[in-house]
């Protein structure tokens, strides 16, 4: 099974067949791979996030490209002391020809603020840059999200554009 690791946290990119049994159910899916069950606790907002990935992105996209998965699924981010998930993070799909990739993350409300998401994007964008094709790893986030830019900003991503509020920042090898 692929993964990265850095000190504390490993990532999991979840093949097809992972993404369709951690939406039946995540304690039954956690468990089949070995890992010590979460208690997520995911704002509504994001749930409703989630629910549109799988429909509308990961599952059609790591159907259809199964040969490029991990630029269409959900990587799962696990603390290795406690063998849990802590959040998940992943890509808005294939680098566009300009060597652009999109990341996404959400963290559990109960493991943030402990560096989880800074190590996770540093780790997912260290392991994008090793493609020749990636140039640059684009985050948007909302100008009110404060914890989410104080996360681009230790990772030294740039703001590139304010479109009504929604900041979009790069980070470029």
């Amino acid at each position: 099974m692929f993964f990265i690791q850095s000190e504390r946290l490993k990532m999991l990119p979840l093949t097809h067949q992972q993404l369709l049994l951690l939406k039946q159910n995540r304690q039954t899916f956690e468990l089949s791979i070995g890992l010590t069950p979460s208690a997520m606790n995911i704002d509504p907002f994001y749930i409703k996030e989630i629910d549109d990935a799988f429909d509308n992105f990961w599952l059609p996209n790591t159907l259809a490209y199964p040969d490029k998965y991990l630029w269409y699924t959900d990587w799962e981010i696990i603390l290795k002391s406690t063998n849990t998930v802590v959040g998940g993070m992943g890509f808005a799909g294939y680098p566009n020809d300009q060597g652009e990739a999109e990341i996404g993350y959400m963290i559990d409300a109960n493991q943030q603020n402990k560096g989880f998401a800074t190590e996770a994007l540093q780790l997912l964008s260290n392991w994008a840059f090793t493609h020749n094709f990636v140039k640059t790893i684009i985050v948007r986030t909302y100008a009110d999200n404060l914890s989410s830019r104080r996360i681009l900003d230790k990772c030294g991503f740039a703001v590139k554009e304010d479109v009504d509020g929604l900041l979009t920042y790069q980070l470029s090898k």
